[in-house]
């Protein structure tokens, strides 16, 4: 009886003691995850500074991509087609 009593206690202990560190891990989460938006937004500040100054090459380096994720998408629809 002593042993399950010691058990049930050293469990409860463990729980606290990982809720604590999963809290550590949430908090150092939203940390890392408030940097990283902040670095989003600051690029995106530029890519629009880049688009209002230079919309002639913005527009051709949306085309560029387009046409590679158009590409790529197209070989693997043929890729799938061959193999069935």
């Amino acid at each position: 009886m002593a042993k399950k009593k010691a058990k049930k206690k050293a469990a409860k202990k463990s729980v606290k003691n990982l809720t604590a560190g999963m809290k550590k891990q949430a908090a150092k989460a939203r940390a890392e995850l408030k940097k990283a938006k902040a670095k989003f937004l600051a690029q995106e500040k530029k890519v629009r500074g880049f688009i209002k100054k230079n919309p002639e090459k913005a527009a051709a380096i949306a085309v560029g991509i387009g046409a590679a994720l158009g590409a790529v998408a197209g070989a693997v629809v043929a890729r799938k087609r061959k193999k069935k």
